[in-house]
């Protein structure tokens, strides 16, 4: 614990930047989806014309959370192979990248990280069609883009990623939305502003007391899920200096889970679909162990002891997110930390 906890824990959580700028998100959609309409459906037209054979991410950190929840969107409403570029492949090794008839989507708050910006270039270079969501529009990547969706996040002052990661998602999610022809979902995603305020009300401090003097724990999630319980294990890591790691309710099986055992903490989201069984199964199976578990589940599931709405389950991940960031933000603060100002960390993470 800092040395300084009791006067930072008397600090009122909806005073700190980082509460203020996460419970922008359903505004920053908002934004999002009325400055970049055209361009959704410019994008969308062209892929449909042209399909590409494969699409890569290039993303670090929060952006290549959301990259992963893009991955699933792709793959599962599209059908087309995406994976995530090793940035340091051109950065550091120059290798050269085949990339032709691929699509290349390019995440990025600030736009300005040089191994992010040397991997684009090689990506377009070699024939990808590259789409950046970024939210700096006067950025490099912005400049470097065939097209650029301004994430219209607003500044971010707060070292902790939050409204920047949502609207990421919710443009990932409109993008494919667009490109799959998928009214139904495009519908859902033009409601997530509101579905998002709601969000950011719920309340998750029954997790407060099981995580307040934790020191390693698991975060569940599966399929749409999984790119969230990454950026959630993250951003315990960066604002409450709590060692946490993502896994898949699936891979965990694969060895992590023998050392889930009495006390041990874990927090799980479970969507409504069939991902999110796999979820419930691993959450029963671990509560049965005697380990603390809190579950968001957007299913309702009797042994949930996190608020989750049902919506459209590949948005139900965003909508638990939008309230994982408040609950982060009051946990730093118990934990007797400063989440808008991690230590070692800066907004712009220039890596070569």
């Amino acid at each position: 614990m800092a040395i300084d906890q009791m006067a930072v824990s008397t600090i009122n959580p909806a005073t700190t930047l980082m509460h203020r700028e996460a419970g922008e998100g359903g505004d920053a959609v908002a934004r999002f989806l009325e400055a970049n309409a055209s361009t959704l459906t410019r994008i969308a037209e062209r892929l449909r014309a042209d399909p590409p054979k494969g699409a890569t991410t290039c993303a670090r950190g929060s952006s290549d959370h959301a990259a992963t929840y893009g991955k699933y969107l792709i793959e599962t409403l599209i059908g087309v192979p995406t994976s995530t570029a090793a940035l340091s492949v051109a950065s550091i090794y120059d290798a050269p990248v085949m990339a032709a008839d691929s699509l290349c989507i390019a995440i990025s708050q600030s736009g300005r990280s040089p191994d992010l910006l040397t991997s684009v270039k090689a990506h377009k270079d070699s024939g990808a069609f590259v789409v950046a969501l970024v939210n700096d529009f006067t950025s490099p990547l912005a400049d470097l883009a065939d097209e650029a969706l301004p994430l219209c996040a607003g500044p971010e002052l707060s070292v902790a990623a939050t409204k920047s990661y949502i609207v990421s998602l919710a443009g990932l999610a409109a993008l494919v939305a667009e490109w799959a022809g998928d009214d139904g979902l495009k519908a859902a995603v033009y409601a997530l502003p509101d579905q998002l305020r709601a969000a950011f009300d719920r309340d998750w401090s029954h997790a407060l007391p099981t995580l307040e003097d934790a020191t390693n724990l698991f975060v569940i999630g599966r399929g749409y899920g999984f790119g969230i319980a990454q950026e959630a294990a993250l951003k315990l890591k960066e604002t409450c200096a709590l060692h946490a790691e993502a896994f898949s309710s699936a891979e965990v099986r694969h060895g992590p889970m023998a050392i889930v055992r009495e006390g041990f903490p874990i927090l799980a989201f479970a969507t409504s679909d069939t991902a999110g069984d796999g979820v419930r199964e691993v959450a029963a199976e671990f509560l049965s162990r005697g380990a603390k578990v809190e579950l968001a589940d957007a299913g309702g599931g009797v042994t949930s002891t996190l608020p989750a709405g049902r919506f459209e389950p590949a948005l139900e991940p965003i909508l638990m997110i939008q309230s994982f960031y408040r609950f982060a933000n009051a946990l730093s603060l118990r934990r007797g930390l400063n989440p808008d100002a991690p230590p070692h960390l800066n907004k712009v993470t220039r890596t070569v």
